[in-house]
């Protein structure tokens, strides 16, 4: 039994108790969701809040506002109800861990950021029930919906074969300008001039002088004062000039003086961001998980694990101590062998020894969430990743469509499958 059902059958017995007196009216069910029931205070609470964070702006009409509430938590109500029976729950720690997050983006301490919500009139037990009803309905509705959902190779391949696709996959450039100009009627020793004057230019930011310095200092451009900072350009909107030159510029290279009618022009990539192109070191890596378990607690693994490390360090054999020793099914069998790893693939700790190792070297045990490890870097190379990354962003904007596609099916779907009861105000 919920407690708002207990609440509501508390008062119909203090009603009967004392049904000589003059009946008032404490609080009364507005709703009857499946085994739940929405009080009249839950409702006129979410509409005030409601009208808090929409103060000044035009509101519709009180029952019109009241009914669009209403719905809302029925809505959040067959959800609710829905996750309690396939067991999702959200933990203390897993709730604290949202509110700090919401605190940070608005720059503020969970404590400034509690004190901001009660002086606007916002309880924060209430927000912090908000927040974890939306966390519980958000994780449902992606077991629901998202289930449902599947995104093919094809589905990524026509996206990217399309108008927009190739739009939203073109390579920006964040470039950088300077120019030397020449008078309209230069002669041949203007050019000459011009030309030595650029390349001198370019050699000084090879040799490492700052590109925006240079710019200011000794450009004729009409953003020499910005550092000749020309903001973010699409390929497809590059200067005619500067079309075929750029996309084959490393980030932070120096073009060669580029001639045009009005004089010579050096253009830089400060930044690049989109396209098909993006290199990353990666990393062929193997290693030995020493977990605590029912037999072996923390201080044991972490013994075992440096005992492992005298045996490798006097000239053992990796991949046979793996084979032996390592609690990772996955790469123990394979003699601790995980393949090639991107940076960020892996559990923070893991992750910095890896990019911190020399080839070949075993590192020292260090210890993660998953236990103690030690690994060795067997090689290591520049790859590019970028349509993998391109693929893997295509296919979750797609994916995202389809959900904000599918969702309101779906909850049109659990509203009319549900008994719901609306009681008509005192």
């Amino acid at each position: 039994m919920t407690i708002k059902k207990l609440i509501f059958i508390c008062c119909a017995t203090l009603a009967s108790t004392f049904a000589a007196a003059k009946p008032v009216l404490i609080d009364q069910v507005v709703a009857i969701v499946e085994d739940d029931v929405i009080m009249q205070s839950e409702l006129q609470q979410r509409i005030d809040n409601v009208k808090l964070q929409n103060r000044g702006a035009r509101l519709p009409a009180e029952d019109v506002l009241r009914k669009q509430v209403l719905d809302r938590l029925i809505e959040e109500s067959i959800q609710l109800q829905m996750a309690q029976r396939i067991g999702i729950r959200i933990s203390d720690a897993q709730l604290n861990e949202a509110l700090q997050r919401i605190a940070s983006q608005n720059k503020m301490s969970l404590e400034q950021f509690r004190t901001a919500m009660e002086a606007e009139g916002v309880p924060f037990a209430a927000a912090r029930d908000q927040i974890k009803t939306e966390m519980v309905t958000s994780r449902l509705q992606r077991i629901r919906v998202g289930e449902t959902i599947q995104i093919t190779d094809q589905d990524v391949d026509y996206f990217l074969a399309s108008e927009a696709g190739k739009q939203a996959s073109a390579a920006e450039y964040h470039l950088g300008h300077i120019m030397v100009s020449v008078p309209a009627d230069a002669t041949a020793a203007d050019l000459q001039k011009a030309e030595q004057k650029a390349r001198s230019l370019a050699q000084q930011i090879r040799d490492g002088a700052r590109f925006s310095d240079v710019a200011i200092a000794d450009s004729d451009g009409r953003n020499a004062l910005k550092g000749g900072d020309l903001g973010w350009r699409k390929e497809g909107q590059l200067p005619g000039i500067f079309a075929d030159v750029v996309p084959k510029l490393k980030v932070g290279a120096v073009s060669e003086p580029i001639r045009s009618s009005s004089g010579y022009h050096l253009v830089s990539v400060l930044e690049k961001r989109g396209g098909n192109t993006q290199m990353v070191t990666q990393y062929q890596v193997r290693h030995i998980l020493i977990s605590p378990n029912k037999l072996r607690d923390k201080v044991a693994a972490e013994k075992l694990a440096n005992d492992l490390y005298v045996r490798l360090q006097n000239g053992e054999d990796f991949a046979a101590l793996a084979k032996q020793y390592s609690d990772d099914p996955g790469s123990g069998a394979n003699g601790g062998d995980l393949g090639w790893a991107n940076p960020g693939d892996m559990v923070p700790e893991f992750d910095t020894t890896m990019q911190q190792s020399e080839i070949g070297h075993i590192s020292a045990p260090f210890e993660t969430q998953f236990g103690w490890h030690i690994l060795q870097v067997e090689d290591r190379r520049q790859t590019d990743i970028g349509a993998q990354v391109q693929r893997g962003q295509v296919r979750q904007l797609l994916y995202s469509r389809r959900f904000e596609e599918e969702l309101p099916i779906w909850l049109r779907k659990i509203r009319t499958e549900a008994y719901v009861d609306i009681k008509e105000p005192s």
